[in-house]
């Protein structure tokens, strides 16, 4: 009964290899097995799998204490791991190739839905424009150069297509990880930086949909390709919308129910995807589900419902995650057959990659800081490099070396973008004297409107939720002010409304001293942002002694910090928060009418500051048009 019962598993497995070769009986298949064979082999690879699950977890864990005692990343932990226990590696205790890929491919899919979870459009969306043009941008150009390099060091065209497009897309699944960890996904680089992930997926997901018509090319191979690809984005983003919905609002009841339903329409797509892909198109596209997975992700990303979804299988995400790192660790090779290849695409992407990245952030306005930041977070190659690689050696495109090479130039990227992505800050501060250049690419340095000259005079860094309410105080007590965002759009919305502002990062020391800090009366920070405050600190007290310094913390030990460095009052927001229900309750619990006015005036300021985040994502040229339209509607409903 045990082993009927994995037959059953393993009979799954078989029927679908036998679709992958295109048996139609036993005769033609060169794997069939007798059910027989079948029936006592299942039971084996049952616990095979699970003993192998149990080995990964179990030495990722030790590999994973080393790393936390030597502060390293987990990651690189997870990779050494595989390395160790794989079929390559000093101990090969897993060598089974298909239960490698098996792991790789269902760790990979489960991590691109939950990416795709956490991808919500609707918050890129005061980023379209240059995560657009990042995206296309360094897509093209990274790819150019790409292909010129890999055909001068004697790689094959189609080779050189499949390398150059490999280097072109950075990890989604990476990044989205580590900016996460830090508390930085929806600051300003971040948000960049997942547009501009965004584009680069919907461009990979066109290119592995015209794989098929590399061989023989004809425009209406071609044209179904492109069509396939758009089809599945498109799909995607109208079940969102008009299909999901009703479903999605009658299992938010039941938490568990939600977690089933996200998780069953995680399947439905990548089913979908893969229907798409092998019938229309012909390719052998067992793991481009990991496609359909991804996209699935990102057509629940908007719904109000997703935080429970992506709260209740975090500890899956960190689970598939070790499964993901550790099988990739297994399929590299200690023996590197294409070493120089290997160092200098290794290097384009490290380096390469960000200088283009920084070149076009700068065109669009962004600092020094921005810039570099979104550039290092994107400084390594994508987990859809394996995918395009893996589907090259189906369709017989290229050898096995070059998929290696693809292999390796992964490893090395990811590990060391790690570390760009952990300690970007620091890497900020030692470039700094290095990316004068960049201002004079950046049209940010235009975005100003200091006064001539001003005394007793608020600086207020940070003009958006909280920085927004603060500046209307200020203009209420007719108190001179200055503001200082690293947003370009706030601050041409700003300049448009004739409020003194200027383009720059607190934590560029240039800015500092070009801001007038030592007339200053009040200094105030609406950014959370731990070195940015200590540094700004330090130069108002050497410039300003008496200024009243007002910072934001995001935790008590960073105000406690603040609080040593010389900062007169840090703002917590939760805390403060609290503090001022505590107050609405103490003076109004009993009077309605109180609330009622409170209630008025707090409808106003959401209007505003919602008037506010509008005129920022259009053109100085539409904010005029915008803000009468906008009074004209309000005035009417008063």
């Amino acid at each position: 009964m045990y082993i009927r019962g994995y037959s059953i598993s393993y009979s799954i497995i078989y029927s679908s290899r036998l679709l992958k070769y295109r048996c139609i009986n036993k005769d033609d298949c060169p794997n069939y097995m007798t059910p027989q064979v079948k029936m006592a082999i299942g039971g084996i690879e049952g616990m095979l799998l699970l003993w192998d699950i149990g080995l990964i977890i179990l030495v990722s864990t030790v590999f994973a204490f080393f790393a936390r005692v030597f502060r390293q990343p987990l990651i690189l932990a997870y990779v050494l791991a595989g390395i160790v226990i794989g079929p390559f590696g000093p101990f090969p205790l897993i060598t089974n190739k298909d239960i490698i890929t098996t792991l790789a491919e269902l760790g990979i899919t489960f991590l691109l839905f939950m990416v795709g979870l956490e991808l919500d459009i609707k918050r890129l969306k005061d980023v379209g424009k240059v995560s657009a043009g990042c995206g296309l941008g360094q897509i093209i150009i990274t790819f150019i150069f790409g292909f010129l390099l890999a055909s001068l060091l004697g790689f094959s065209q189609l080779e050189s297509f499949y390398i150059a497009f490999a280097l072109t897309i950075s990890s989604t699944m990476i990044v989205v990880k580590l900016l996460s960890d830090k508390g930085e996904l929806y600051t300003l680089h971040g948000k960049i930086v997942l547009g501009t992930l965004l584009i680069q997926d919907v461009v990979t997901i066109m290119a592995l949909a015209i794989l098929a018509t590399l061989d023989v090319f004809s425009v209406s191979s071609f044209f179904v390709s492109i069509l396939t690809g758009f089809g599945l984005v498109f799909i995607a983003i109208v079940s969102g919308r008009f299909i999901l919905p009703p479903f999605l609002r009658f299992a938010a009841e039941s938490v568990e129910l939600l977690f089933l339903t996200a998780l069953a329409w995680c399947f439905v797509f990548s089913a979908f995807s893969y229907l798409a892909f092998s019938h229309l198109l012909g390719l052998d596209a067992t793991s481009l589900l990991t496609v359909g997975a991804f996209l699935a992700g990102v057509s629940l990303a908007s719904f109000p419902y997703n935080l429970e979804i992506v709260g209740r299988i975090r500890s899956l995400k960190d689970f598939f995650a070790t499964i993901f790192f550790v099988s990739l660790g297994m399929q590299v090779p200690l023996q590197i057959p294409l070493i120089q290849p290997v160092l200098i695409f290794s290097l384009f992407v490290l380096i390469g990659t960000p200088l283009i990245m920084m070149t076009i952030s700068s065109l669009f306005g962004y600092g020094k800081r921005t810039s570099l930041l979104t550039a290092l977070s994107l400084a390594q190659i994508s987990e859809f490099s394996f995918i395009l690689a893996t589907e090259g050696i189906s369709l017989g495109h290229i050898s096995s070396d070059v998929f290696s090479l693809i292999i390796w130039i992964a490893l090395v990227t990811i590990t060391v973008s790690s570390y760009f992505i952990i300690h970007s800050d620091q890497i900020y501060t030692r470039l700094l004297p290095s990316l004068k250049i960049f201002e004079k690419i950046s049209k940010g340095r235009e975005l100003e409107g200091i006064p001539k000259k001003s005394e007793r005079h608020v600086i207020v860094f940070g003009c958006h939720r909280m920085g927004s309410v603060i500046i209307k105080t200020l203009q209420d007590m007719k108190r001179d002010f200055l503001v200082v965002d690293i947003n370009p759009e706030i601050i041409k919305s700003l300049m448009e409304q004739r409020i003194p502002s200027i383009y720059g990062d607190m934590g560029d020391i240039e800015i500092l001293e070009r801001i007038n800090l030592r007339d200053a009366d009040v200094v105030i920070s609406t950014i959370p942002h731990l070195n940015d405050n200590l540094l700004m600190i330090k130069e108002t007290r050497k410039r300003n002694p008496d200024a009243l310094i007002i910072i934001t913390a995001s935790n008590t030990d960073n105000a406690l910090t603040l609080y040593n460095a010389g900062a007169d009052y840090v703002i917590l927001p939760n805390m403060l928060g609290g503090e001022r229900v505590s107050e609405f309750l103490r003076d109004y619990m009993f009077s309605k009418e109180e609330f009622k006015s409170i209630k008025k005036k707090h409808i106003l300021q959401l209007e505003n500051q919602r008037r506010l985040e509008l005129l920022t994502s259009y053109e100085p040229s539409f904010l005029g048009v915008l803000e009468r339209k906008f009074n004209h509607n309000r005035g009417g409903k008063l």
